[in-house]
Order: structure tokens, then C-alpha cells, then sequence
């Protein structure tokens, strides 16, 4: 059986991720700050699908949590066949609204972390031949918007060029850019979401399932919707500056800054 680790795996993108390579008899590290729902969740996928689920409590906004993270992959004798960076948040404000405390921790969070779990992980992954990274960004990285589409333009980015990097050594890298997703990021960032046009949802499970087809196909970008790959059709055509005032007063009004 081959393992996955997943990182902000209690909740949304992540414990959608958990479950269905659960379902699909994979062993599992989950990875996340709260022990105690780590545990719940370890035993419901152990419960449910006979899974080994090994918890891991990690804060990757420090150098203590990320090392911890980068340790067990580097681990040799239980190696990781899949590494997702899921973990992530939004800060609620514009550019000089949030602290800058605030800000250098989204980076970490978003940059730091995810370049160095990814290297930790397939460093052993070349070595073995085989292996995925599956590293969570956003629609947010194709629009100019403040710090948060910022770090997720680097998410991309990163993966597509380590992607080409590692071409023909059996490692497979892909940057997955969802759209709005139920979940609790919008609720941890105290942004409201009664004014999201319904079609904007995009569900959980569904997302991960089309990302896991994109990732078998070899795809190192996936938008797993057809809403969202429109729309993103139609940001590629839009000039720049009308583009970057749209996503401003949208991002206000939708998402994180």
C-alpha cells in the first residue's frame, strides 16, 4: 500500500483529499495543528476503510512545524508516495490594512513551506522513481490581488518549473487552482460569504476527484471545473489594468486580499 501525506488535512480541500485516497487504500499522514481532530479523523478513515492513518501536529507557520513535516518524508523506511501542500488561509483586508506580521506568516505558510516539503519529498521520490506532489494554489494566482494571489501566482509558478525540472525522473508535480470551495477558509478569515453567487461553489469532493484525473494525466496546472476554466479563458484575454481593477473590487467583495 502506498502512503499520502497531506497537509491542513482536517478540514475542506485537505479531508476532502483524506477521504477519497482513503477510499482508494491508500495509507495516509495527516498533518494539521489540532491534535485532537487529527485523531478523530485518523480513526474514522482507519474505521471506515482499513487504512493505516498516521497523525502528525504541525504548524507550518514556524520552522519547528515545517521541519517536523519535512522530517517524516525525508523518512526512507516509510516513504510518501504522495505529498499534498494543502495548507493555507486569507487574510480579511487590503495591502497596508494587514499587519505585516500577518503577511510575512501567509508566505511562510504558502511559499516557505510548500518549497521545502516539496523538496524534502521528492528528493526520495526521484531516488525511488516514482512519486506526486500535488501543491493547492488557487484561481486567485491568474489574477493581480494583493499578497494572497500573489503567493498562489508562486505556488504555480514553483511547480510548473520544478515540474520540468524533474521531467522523465517519474516524479509528477501539478499546482491544483480551485475556485470557491465550501469549506472553513472564509469562516477562519471572518469573511462573509452570504453575497457568493451559487455557481461560484464548487463542492469538495468532486474538486478532488477531477484533480486526481489531472494529476494520472500528467497535467502540472489543474482548474477542475468548466465554470472556472472559462472564466480563466476569459482572464487570459482581458487587459491588464481593467483586469487588475475587476479582481480588486471582486476580491473585496468575494475573497481574501
Amino acid at each position: 500500500m502506498t502512503t499520502a501525506l497531506i497537509t491542513g488535512a482536517t478540514a475542506g480541500i485537505g479531508a476532502a483529499f483524506a477521504r477519497r485516497l482513503a477510499t482508494d487504500g491508500h495509507n495516509l499522514v495527516l498533518v494539521a495543528r489540532d491534535t485532537k481532530r487529527l485523531q478523530e479523523q485518523a480513526t474514522e478513515l482507519h474505521d471506515l476503510h482499513g487504512i493505516e492513518a498516521e497523525v502528525l501536529t504541525a504548524d507550518l507557520s514556524t520552522d519547528a512545524g515545517i521541519a517536523s513535516v519535512e522530517a517524516r518524508l525525508a523518512d526512507r523506511r516509510h516513504p510518501v508516495d504522495l505529498l499534498v501542500n494543502n495548507a493555507g488561509f486569507g487574510n480579511k483586508g487590503r495591502f497596508l490594512e494587514v499587519s505585516m506580521a500577518d503577511e510575512l506568516t501567509m508566505l511562510k505558510v504558502h511559499c516557505e513551506a510548500v518549497l521545502r516539503l516539496t523538496a524534502a519529498a521528492a528528493a526520495g521520490m526521484k531516488e525511488r522513481g516514482r512519486g506526486g506532489v500535488v501543491n493547492v494554489a488557487s484561481v486567485a494566482a491568474f489574477v493581480p490581488r494583493g499578497t494572497y494571489g500573489a503567493s498562489k501566482a508562486w505556488v504555480v509558478q514553483f511547480t510548473q518549473g520544478a515540474a520540468k525540472d524533474l521531467a522523465g525522473s517519474g516524479v509528477r508535480l501539478m499546482a491544483l487552482c480551485p475556485g470557491f470551495v465550501r469549506t472553513e477558509f472564509h469562516e477562519r478569515a471572518g469573511m462573509g460569504t452570504d453575497n457568493i453567487p451559487g455557481w461560484m461553489w464548487l463542492d469538495a469532493d468532486k474538486l478532488v476527484a477531477a484533480a486526481m484525473g489531472d494529476l494520472a494525466r500528467g497535467k502540472t496546472v489543474s482548474v477542475p471545473d468548466p465554470r472556472y476554466k472559462a472564466l480563466m479563458g476569459a482572464v487570459k484575454l482581458a487587459p491588464r489594468g481593467l483586469l487588475g481593477g475587476i479582481s480588486s473590487k471582486t476580491g473585496r467583495k468575494y475573497g481574501p486580499q
